[in-house]
């Protein structure tokens, strides 16, 4: 554990969910081929489409409408209705194809268990101080059983616009009403959870798995109130 400015005690947590409570990235990967694998069942012609043709339409749907930025659900369901157009189908058809697709992925991307060491970090904080999160993904607390450990789950796009933009971390403190300066928001990324933090008010808990120094990273652009190494 790392303090970069004096330790003043808090009253209440944030929290960001994916990467900073469970490995985020098995699980995206394993949801990403299980719906393409789900898409090319469902409209073979994109059972030819590569990995970097689904990244230009991605960056295609968002230029075409720059609103989608940050929302992820939205960008994916944008993409594949996108790209069954692209395969000859219908308006009509590409967008229910693609809320099916969305549905199966939201299902496989929330389709995992939550790790016990997390589980009991927020029960043993849950006892002592209200806690919320903050996310810009989209899993299902309900489903992970994170939901009784949070006043709140504030997710990007039904709450606002995602990290590191202030609009859910102005909520949050609303909804704890907690001075911003007495709220700890613990997550791993610099920018979207260290950088929206500290530009809210709030105290930042950097979560640093990558054996890098701060120094070393490239989206270190505010120093955190404190850094560790896991979550317990």
């Amino acid at each position: 554990m790392k303090f970069y400015r004096r330790w003043q005690p808090v009253s209440a947590l944030t929290f960001d969910l994916d990467d900073t409570l469970y490995d985020n990235r098995v699980v995206i990967v394993r949801a990403e081929q299980q719906l393409l694998d789900w898409l090319a069942s469902h409209c073979p012609p994109m059972e030819a489409f590569s990995w970097a043709l689904w990244q230009e339409i991605r960056q295609q749907v968002m230029e075409q409408d720059p609103r989608l930025v940050g929302f992820v659900t939205e960008i994916r369901r944008a993409q594949i209705k996108f790209a069954a157009t692209r395969c000859g189908l219908s308006d009509f058809a590409a967008q229910q194809l693609a809320n099916d697709a969305v549905e199966f992925f939201l299902f496989e991307r929330s389709n995992f268990s939550v790790p016990d060491e997390a589980i009991e970090t927020l029960a043993a904080l849950a006892a002592n101080y209200p806690l919320l999160a903050i996310t810009n993904g989209n899993v299902d607390c309900d489903r992970l059983g994170l939901t009784p450990y949070f006043m709140h789950v504030l997710q990007a796009g039904p709450d606002g616009k995602a990290k590191p933009d202030l609009a859910m971390f102005t909520k949050a403190k609303h909804l704890l009403d907690v001075d911003p300066e007495n709220i700890l928001h613990v997550g791993d990324h610099l920018k979207a959870d260290v950088r929206g933090a500290k530009l809210a008010g709030f105290k930042a808990c950097w979560i640093n798995e990558t054996k890098q120094p701060l120094t070393k990273q490239r989206h270190a652009t505010l120093l955190p109130d404190v850094e560790i190494s896991h979550l317990s």
